[in-house]
């Protein structure tokens, strides 16, 4: 309903043989090229605001292009990047990038992938990703200390510095050994073209910093890599055969792709990096030593990826999201007086499709029949941008539309699916609006996400801390109940051990879901609106059993797996004490 900015997508492909072998079996020497194309546009959900790819040519003569890049912004960016590329974009390594931004920084200048230069191949590093780092100020402040002078303040571009350094380095301790063997010339460049340790580079890169990411790149003398956070917040998958390595952050793209089995793709274990050698040799590597082993004991691969942000045609991901809308089957039938023959079910196009079909075959399990309606449509995204206030909302208002007649006007309640409830604007200024003209009994709002109580910083472009509807909730609450005093501690708690915990769960903690459900309820209720509203959410626990395998839900339940989520979480709160609050 409330449209998240999803997270950005890679891809990545290695090609092991010949050109003129994919040439003779394929009929083109363009395989690599339109293979990335159609990764690409089945990833086009993680990214519309710009897209970028990257290719190396390691056969190149001296003195012609070996490494390629094209950029382009918009939400048809794949399409321009493509038509961007000539017949000379050929070779045996591909990466391509889709944005969405979780900075607020537009412009082709920050457009992955990025790309840093040198006369010496091995130097050449193309790096793109889909992270968002939580420490780049210490980074920022290391690469200083150092003696170096990034040009641009991001996480991006200071990454690529970083990680550019250590590549400077591991060249130079390859020279330095190869004039110790007695060689020369052209000599010591092959020598270090053929060896390049890229891990090394890694191990030596990683380490500095703290957030969620999947990293990939290229240099320009044939290596390349993904590398995945050691808590396993982005995901990664991967697959190798004897004609090539794919690599991309959903796993049925590479099914779809290169028409395979689910079994046949392996996902990238956190903490670790798929290295494929100049030779083609390919091999997944730990990058994180003994001293960082704390960090993979607890894994926090996002939950969100599951509910929301990956395809739901994922063999793993459809059956989750349809056992997300099946647990909420009993507590729907006691708000609704299990009065089922009375009810209609729906749900929010598109996204919560699935857990619709999990809500209604769960209340069919427990012995009723369901009545299943297209209660709403949605009609168009309106370009809301053009106007301010009023006129925007009124325009907002019409994004859905509406079945009239789809259920008996004072007769039958409705009960409504989405996947997540962020700041309720939507449902204030048009969802309930709208359902409001069938004159429902009683409206049954359920989301098969929990609250979310908290921003992420890892990668989403989640709403600020104060235009979550559940956060101004609990506020309001506290506000009711003179509990200010609440506000005062908490906010010198995050100021003075910030990072010793997540002091704003305690804001929370006075009230039940089911206190700040009714809250959410009173807040988000349009003036004149008839039908009374019940909210129901997935619980935590709820969650945790339809997505075992990925147990990062700090943007529900506070927990944030790392310091720096933990600081910007306590920094968050201060901001709005200071700045909204005033206090």
């Amino acid at each position: 309903m409330e449209q998240l900015k999803h997270e950005c997508g890679v891809a990545m492909i290695r090609l092991l043989k010949p050109s003129d072998y994919y040439k003779e079996k394929y009929g083109t020497q363009q395989f690599g090229l339109n293979k990335l194309y159609l990764m690409m546009e089945k990833q086009h959900n993680r990214g519309q605001e710009g897209a970028g790819i990257a290719c190396v040519d390691m056969h190149a003569p001296a003195g012609t292009e070996y490494m390629f890049r094209e950029r382009a912004e918009g939400s048809d960016a794949i399409t321009k990047v493509f038509r961007q590329t000539g017949s000379s974009f050929s070779g045996q390594l591909y990466m391509g990038h889709l944005r969405y931004s979780t900075t607020g920084k537009s412009g082709l200048t920050f457009v992955h992938p990025f790309l840093r230069r040198n006369n010496w191949r091995a130097k050449n590093l193309c790096l793109c990703g889909n992270f968002n780092m939580t420490n780049i100020d210490e980074v920022f402040s290391f690469l200083i200390r150092q003696g170096q002078s990034p040009r641009i303040y991001g996480d991006s571009y200071i990454t690529l510095e970083l990680m550019g350094h250590r590549l400077d380095r591991e060249v130079e301790r390859l020279y330095e050994k190869a004039k110790t063997m007695g060689l020369s010339q052209q000599a010591i460049t092959q020598y270090i073209d053929n060896h390049v340790c890229i891990s090394n580079v890694l191990k030596t890169t990683m380490p500095h910093f703290d957030g969620g990411y999947v990293m990939c790149g290229l240099t320009g003398s044939g290596e390349m890599f993904a590398v995945r956070d050691p808590w396993g917040m982005r995901p990664a998958y991967y697959y190798q055969d004897e004609e090539l390595v794919a690599v991309a952050s959903e796993r049925p793209v590479i099914q779809t792709t290169f028409d395979l089995d689910a079994d046949d793709i392996k996902e990238l274990s956190p903490g670790k990096a798929l290295v494929i050698h100049k030779n083609g040799e390919c091999k997944t590597e730990a990058i994180f030593s003994n001293k960082q082993g704390e960090k993979t004991e607890k894994p926090a691969a996002c939950s969100f990826e599951r509910i929301y942000f990956s395809r739901g045609s994922d063999r793993d991901i459809y059956q989750e999201r349809k056992l997300l809308g099946e647990q909420l089957s009993r507590p729907i039938l006691k708000t609704i007086g299990e009065d089922v023959a009375h009810t209609v079910f729906s749900y929010i196009p598109n996204t919560a499709e699935v857990a619709f079909f999990g809500m209604t075959d769960g209340v069919r399990r427990l012995g009723y029949d369901v009545r299943i309606e297209k209660v709403i449509w949605k009609d168009i995204k309106l370009r809301t941008f053009i106007t301010e206030g009023n006129e925007r909302n009124d325009l907002a208002a019409h994004v859905y539309d509406i079945t009239y007649g789809s259920l008996k006007a004072h007769e039958d309640n409705l009960v409504i699916i989405d996947d997540s409830i962020v700041r309720g604007t939507t449902l204030r200024e048009s969802i309930f609006k709208m359902l409001d003209r069938l004159h429902p009994k009683k409206i049954v709002m359920v989301s098969s996400s929990p609250q979310i109580r908290y921003p992420d910083y890892y990668g989403i472009d989640m709403p600020s801390l104060e235009e979550l509807c559940a956060f101004r909730a609990a506020m309001a609450l506290i506000e009711e109940k003179n509990m200010m005093h609440l506000v005062r501690e908490t906010c010198r708690l995050c100021k003075e051990k910030p990072l010793e915990d997540n002091h704003v769960r305690s804001i929370y903690a006075p009230f039940s879901v089911e206190e700040i459900n009714r809250k959410i309820v009173e807040m988000l209720r349009p003036d004149g609106m008839q039908a009374p509203v019940e909210l129901v959410f997935q619980s935590i626990e709820g969650l945790h059993k339809a997505c075992p395998g990925h147990p990062g839900d700090w943007y529900f339940s506070g927990n944030y797996p790392t310091r720096g989520g933990i600081r910007l979480a306590n920094q968050a709160f201060i901001s709005y004490v200071e700045n909204v609050l005033k206090i």
